[in-house]
């Protein structure tokens, strides 16, 4: 009971610290303005959690350039609702909702065969969809909330999506894989015999675990394309703290603490999808120059295992085995 405890409430303070060395970095550098992109007339983007936040203005930005966008989310009445915005400020916006739930492997099961069945490229994916935070409990496949939404079912969806995704970057431009992560990738733990947390619960430490193993899935990812030839890049992406609804799972008292501060320090939904968008455009990110992780428009060297191949490696052959990939 002690030791839950400690490790509880360890596992918050580091959190929480870290959140107040990101806020005094974003005060000390200006954010990203994101550069005239080309236009994508004629590709296709899924974009995860894409009805309101990051997620929104990646969906917006990408259907301004011209391309068709699926927007993959739980909430159908808040995705028609950002297609009718999205559609009332370009007319010509060619976007849609289809029903994904990331906690549910029916769910991106069914997504994923409906797409295919369309017979329409892949040619940018956009992981960004995810909960923080969220009280302890299971998803009906028996997976701990954080590990399920964040990464696994995302890890699931480009699975299934990826001979899709290497067709269309055969036929022009490169297909990208980008991942909405985090900077608490820093703080979190991989623990190979307990993914889903079971030996101590701490929302906190599930959320940071979560954005690790998404970090060590989208370097592996890359590196399998490269090593494979296959036109196909994956990098992960940090859009910094940003003012969305991902705090509502806060305490009460440092949920209405958070809703000041972010007015005045946090980064508008705009200024976080603008590295999100350049990782998933940019022609200069295509080939050897894609991979990595990206903060701020650019590549940072983050902490040394989440590039660690034996890691890496081992988080993918179990999550294989944990969908029935194999």
């Amino acid at each position: 009971m002690w030791s839950a405890f400690c490790f509880r409430l360890l596992s918050a303070v580091k959190l929480y610290l870290l959140g107040f060395k990101v806020l005094l970095a974003q005060l000390l550098n200006k954010p990203l303005r994101l550069p005239v992109m080309p236009r994508q007339d004629g590709r296709v983007a899924i974009v995860t959690g894409g009805g309101r936040g990051i997620g929104y203005e990646v969906v917006r930005h990408l259907a301004r350039l011209g391309a068709h966008v699926i927007i993959g989310g739980r909430d159908e009445q808040e995705g028609l609702a950002a297609i009718q915005r999205i559609c009332a400020e370009y007319k010509e916006a060619k976007v849609e909702f289809r029903k994904l739930d990331l906690a549910s492997l029916q769910s991106v099961r069914q997504f994923a065969q409906s797409f295919k069945e369309r017979n329409l490229p892949l040619n940018i994916l956009v992981n960004n969809g995810g909960v923080m935070l969220v009280p302890e409990g299971r998803t009906d496949d028996g997976f701990e909330q954080h590990f399920a939404v964040n990464y696994l079912g995302h890890f699931l969806l480009t699975w299934l999506l990826l001979d899709t995704l290497k067709d269309s970057g055969r036929c022009g431009y490169v297909s990208s894989v980008v991942n909405v992560s985090s900077s608490v990738h820093r703080i979190g733990e991989i623990k190979l015999n307990d993914l889903n947390c079971c030996q101590h619960y701490s929302a906190h430490a599930a959320y940071c675990n979560s954005k690790l193993a998404q970090l060590l899935f989208s370097s592996h990812l890359h590196q399998e394309m490269q090593r494979g030839r296959v036109p196909v890049i994956s990098c992960a992406v940090d859009p910094g703290m940003v003012d969305t609804a991902l705090y509502c799972h806060l305490w009460t008292p440092l949920r209405m603490a958070q809703r000041l501060i972010a007015r005045l320090l946090f980064r508008t939904p705009v200024e976080g999808a603008a590295t999100v968008l350049l990782a998933a455009l940019s022609p200069a990110l295509d080939g050897d120059c894609g991979g990595g992780y990206w903060a701020n428009g650019h590549r940072e060297v983050t902490t040394p295992p989440s590039f660690e191949p034996q890691l890496q490696l081992s988080l993918w052959e179990i999550s294989l085995q944990l969908l029935s990939l194999q």
